[in-house]
């Protein structure tokens, strides 16, 4: 499967965390993140992550792109609810996009932890 992966600053070092829970499982799939979230997994999780823009630059677009012609099977995008962010309509695009292309999407870690056991 072809994974997207997204945290929010407060929400990186959770990814990281989730990450390596799975790690075993998510090696064995295609994965793209946002940049920096793309690059702290690839050095501290030793993950092959094709690195796309930060969310801010673009990189929510970039996913939600390919998400909308079928490049992207499953999103994980760990959100800070209580920090407004200032490219707030790129994700909530990127969320709209996976209702509209019925794309299981996660945004918190328990429903992350649920899809990842779904796959394994």
């Amino acid at each position: 499967m072809r994974i997207a992966l997204v945290a929010h600053n407060q929400k990186k070092d959770d990814m990281v965390a989730l990450a390596t829970e799975f790690a075993p499982l998510l090696k064995r799939h295609t994965l793209m993140a946002t940049g920096t979230t793309g690059g702290r997994l690839q050095a501290e999780v030793g993950l092959d992550v094709e690195r796309l823009l930060s969310g801010p630059l673009g990189g929510d677009l970039q996913i939600g792109a390919r998400l909308s012609v079928g490049e992207v099977d499953a999103l994980i995008f760990l959100r800070d609810p209580m920090t407004a962010q200032p490219h707030e309509p790129d994700i909530n695009a990127l969320i709209r996009a996976c209702d509209v292309h019925n794309v299981p999407c996660a945004t918190n870690l328990a429903t992350a932890r649920l899809l990842l056991k779904g796959l394994e």
